[in-house]
């Protein structure tokens, strides 16, 4: 396998970076209004692109720099013939620098200015929301509270300037209500928080424009995080050598099953040899062994009684997957015992990491992989759900500072948590939210784990191949009624590039 980097993905930044890159680009020599001028451009040419036969629009502005791009792009769409409702939020006159200058620039062009109010009819065929740019800390009230209403209760698509407004650029958490876009064009650098939290609920797709800035030459502006790229997969899946053979390809071993609860560590174990890996042994409760010869005979099952039987197991495998159905109790307990004494990965999800929360509060390890959803996440900081999903990048990097190792926050928009920073997963889709993908994914983690020498970068790939593998499985027939075990499949065409 190629060594992977961040230096290939798309890098994502704070809002207050992106004002940073915003002011050093003005002090280079482009005139700020220029700079205003070029958002503008770019956004009406995504607007374009996407309602090529629009004959009219309603824009949106609010007061500030958000507000002047929306001005801008009225008096575009005014030239390029288009009916423009412009509707303001603030008077002509509290308007003020380049976005009262970019406010008389449409009404050069003959556009309209409207003062925005509750019962204004929104006309065009499509609507620009220009309210709110990336300064937003707090919740959104007001009469802009109500103009975000007026748009998402509007039959007409949303198109959103830099950031659906009422979303945290920062963190992707909505901050009481927020626009719901059928497209975000967004500038100079891509904000983390369009990539995760509640954000992907309320971008539609998303259309980077740089603007001309090149954001990686300021090299003391560090991005914030990173974002994967499904071309990754061409470079990490090459062929490989003719002469490997099984013992070279990793050996995985699931532990979990607990009495009653075989399904989890069954999925996680055929996810495993889906994805590759040389040996798949499955440790699990004694009733769950003629199930998981008739799901998946390849899978080398162990019937597991209690601590005795698991003792010697991890010591013989590259990898352990530890946590699918195992319950809290002693059985999942003593399961978990071993495979904290082994010096083997760790792969760890589901009641592991509840144990781990509860009875090993302090562990910490390099070489594991831990992979809550925000409940588990939460029980493991000690704070509440909403804690964690009102700023999940910083949830990550706090339980990774914590933990060590790699941390998946799984979710829309999963985030990565490793030493080389943060990474955020832009795939996925709503049908994946049903019972047993945690424990796909457990499994094709381990699966990468045993085949590559490093866990950060199986902890990308194999976010990115379950999530990729939910949008085709979804693409061929269709979100709802999506199954963990419909993933493997679509997994193993894309590891085969």
């Amino acid at each position: 396998m190629s060594t992977l980097s961040t230096s290939s993905l798309r890098p994502l930044y704070k809002a207050s970076q992106v004002r940073e890159l915003d002011q050093r680009t003005i002090a280079g020599g482009i005139e700020s209004f220029a700079l205003m001028q070029r958002a503008a451009s770019s956004a009406w040419h995504s607007f374009r692109s996407r309602w090529p036969q629009a004959r009219s629009v309603t824009v949106l502005c609010g007061g500030g720099n958000n507000g002047g791009d929306g001005h801008v792009l009225a008096a575009l769409a005014m030239q390029s013939g288009l009916k423009v409702q412009r509707l303001s939020l603030k008077p002509r006159d509290a308007l003020s620098g380049d976005v009262a200058r970019a406010a008389e620039l449409a009404t050069a062009a003959g556009v309209g200015f409207e003062e925005w109010h509750p019962h204004t009819t929104l006309v065009g065929e499509v609507i620009v929301d220009a309210l709110l740019g990336t300064g937003l800390s707090g919740e959104v009230e007001g009469s802009i509270k109500q103009a975000i209403k007026a748009m998402n209760t509007a039959s007409q698509p949303v198109l959103a300037l830099d950031i659906p407004s009422g979303i945290s650029a920062d963190t992707g958490a909505m901050l009481g209500t927020a626009v719901e876009a059928a497209c975000t064009v967004t500038f100079i650098g891509d904000k983390i928080g369009l990539h995760t939290g509640d954000a992907p609920a309320y971008t539609g797709d998303i259309d980077f424009r740089p603007l001309g800035v090149k954001a990686q030459a300021f090299f003391d502006i560090p991005p914030t995080a990173w974002r994967l790229d499904d071309a990754l997969l061409g470079e990490a899946f090459t062929p490989r050598s003719r002469t490997s053979h099984k013992g070279s390809l990793g050996h995985v071993l699931v532990m979990g099953g607990a009495p009653g609860f075989g399904g989890a560590a069954l999925l996680a174990s055929q996810a495993a040899a889906r994805l590759g890996a040389g040996k798949v042994t499955l440790a699990t409760a004694h009733e769950h062994i003629t199930a998981s010869l008739v799901r998946c005979p390849e899978v080398m099952a162990r019937a597991v009684r209690g601590g005795a039987d698991a003792a010697d197991l991890p010591a013989s495998a590259d990898v352990v997957v530890i946590g699918p159905g195992l319950g809290q109790e002693s059985w999942g307990q003593a399961m978990l015992q071993s495979a904290l004494q082994a010096s083997s990965p760790l792969v760890v999800d589901a009641d592991a990491l509840n144990l781990l929360a509860s009875r090993w509060p302090d562990l910490r390890r390099d070489n594991w992989i831990l992979t809550p959803h925000p409940g588990e996440a939460a029980r493991l900081l000690g704070c509440s759900v909403s804690d964690i999903q009102a700023d999940r990048p910083e949830a990550a990097r706090a339980l990774q500072r914590a933990r060590g190792g790699i941390v998946i926050l799984k979710g829309a928009g999963s985030l990565i948590a490793g030493p080389s920073g943060l990474v955020v997963c832009p795939y996925g889709n709503p049908g994946m939210a049903s019972g047993g993908m945690g424990d796909v994914l457990s499994g094709m983690l381990g699966a990468l784990v045993g085949q590559f020498n490093s866990l950060e970068q199986s902890a990308w790939l194999g976010v990115m191949t379950h999530a990729l593998a939910g949008d085709e499985a979804a693409k061929a027939a269709g979100e709802r009624g999506l199954l963990a075990s419909d993933l493997a499949s679509y997994a193993r065409v894309l590891i085969n590039p």
